[in-house]
């Protein structure tokens, strides 16, 4: 067995260019996917939006049923009929042809019409919510998945230049002005940097079936050539309440209107009636007049109205909380932004000085000035500075989408 001290140096680098030849393969990418804007333009298909939409339609619908009169009722009654002795037959019969109507006095119908306008008000509001809020995972997955692909060059061009190293040290090796260790030490990190690349493509390629789902995409997404995270938010100065205060603001009106509903239905439900009798005996006819009302003796319906104000109380006291929420999380989600756009110009400042480091070591280890540790250190500052500024970008991307979410706007977009 040769010991690895005593194994020919350029078996070894030949063996090493044969590694590093295949470590270096990788696969090629098209397709690229479509604008973010124009991804956000088709925002109304997803799911989330479309569901928001028909549960709008159908309160506008419930708004339109609630406007409408109760049915009037018909009655045909026949007395005195098909008996014993003087009516066994139908000859001594008093047959009655009623119409009767439901009056809806004290406010009843305009009580019901304005609790239906208000659960559809609250339904809109929400739509605006949803095509928000589906906005803003559009944004999510369209930076994630340039991210990734970004992570993924950076981990290929990771490996080219630790593999560019390693052919330098592998020269040095085979002139005898580095220890065969050196060799083994970049075959080393050559085959990490391919493990990260590995990596590093399956999150890209996941996260491209993630931004395929999430914007319905009928091609599978391979690349993203219109950048996102690379955009600075404006920071736009938006003073309307937040969507989910309004939501809040909607629900605790629509509980309000539910109270005046419920003490309506503790009124008496006055129902008249018309209709024409025939007195078989006398060969005559007549008319019938009625009015009914039922006795409030037992139900009141307090409990209902006492529900019904519970319900106010409660959504009164998610509307103080939506708004102590959303103030809370408005001031930190523009501290984040302006901390993001801080970080990114230090990361990008970042990269300057590690590429310029890097280059400089890279002189330095060619003419021997440096060692291959300090190459290895400068190399190891630089890969790290570049993924840093990656995630500097997402996490502005990020604290953008959450003030948009809170702003009700889009991601780098409008108000809604």
């Amino acid at each position: 067995m040769i010991s690895l001290h005593r194994r020919p140096p350029r078996f070894a680098a030949g063996c090493a260019w044969a590694a590093l030849a295949v470590l270096i393969a990788g696969p090629a990418w098209a397709d690229p996917a479509p604008a973010f804007e124009t991804l956000l333009d088709r925002i109304g298909l997803t799911p989330s939006a479309a569901e928001a939409d028909a549960l709008l339609d159908a309160a506008e619908a419930r708004v339109r049923q609630a406007a409408v009169r109760p049915n009037p009722t018909l009655g045909l009654e026949a007395e005195n009929a098909f008996g014993s002795g003087p009516f066994s037959g139908y000859a001594n019969a008093e047959t009655t042809l009623s119409f009767s109507q439901d009056l809806e006095l004290w406010g009843r119908r305009s009580a019901r019409v304005a609790v239906a306008r208000a659960d559809a008000g609250t339904a809109a509001l929400r739509r605006d919510q949803a095509t928000v809020e589906a906005a803003a995972r559009l944004a999510l997955a369209y930076a994630e998945a340039e991210a990734a692909e970004r992570r993924a060059e950076l981990a290929a061009e990771a490996l080219t230049v630790i593999v560019a190293d390693t052919r330098a040290a592998l020269i040095l090796v085979e002139e005898g002005r580095e220890p065969l260790l050196r060799g083994i030490q970049g075959e080393s990190e050559a085959a990490a940097a391919r493990a990260s690349l590995d990596e590093a493509q399956a999150e890209r390629d996941a996260a491209f079936a993630r931004l395929t789902a999430v914007a319905m995409l009928t091609t599978p997404v391979t690349s993203i050539e219109t950048s996102l995270i690379d955009r600075a938010p404006a920071m736009p100065i938006i003073t309307s309440v937040s969507p989910q205060v309004r939501v809040a603001e909607a629900e605790r009106s629509a509980a309000e209107t539910r109270i005046a509903v419920e003490r309506i239905r503790a009124t008496p439900d006055v129902t008249v009636s018309v209709g024409v009798r025939r007195f078989e005996t006398e060969d005559a006819t007549a008319l019938t007049f009625g009015l009914s009302l039922p006795l409030p003796l037992f139900d009141r319906n307090r409990g209902n109205i006492e529900a019904a104000q519970a319900d106010f109380r409660a959504a009164d006291a998610r509307l103080i909380s939506a708004r102590q929420d959303a103030e809370a999380d408005r001031n930190a989600a523009e501290a984040r932004l302006r901390a993001s756009t801080s970080r990114v110009s230090a990361a990008d400042a970042g990269v300057t000085a590690g590429e310029e480091a890097y280059r400089l070591s890279r002189i330095g280890f060619e003419a021997g000035r440096i060692s291959q540790l300090e190459l290895r250190s400068s190399r190891t500052a630089l890969i790290t500075a570049r993924n840093a500024a990656v995630d500097a970008r997402l996490a502005r991307v990020r604290a953008e989408i959450d003030l948009a979410c809170l702003q009700g706007r889009a991601p780098f977009g409008t108000a809604q």
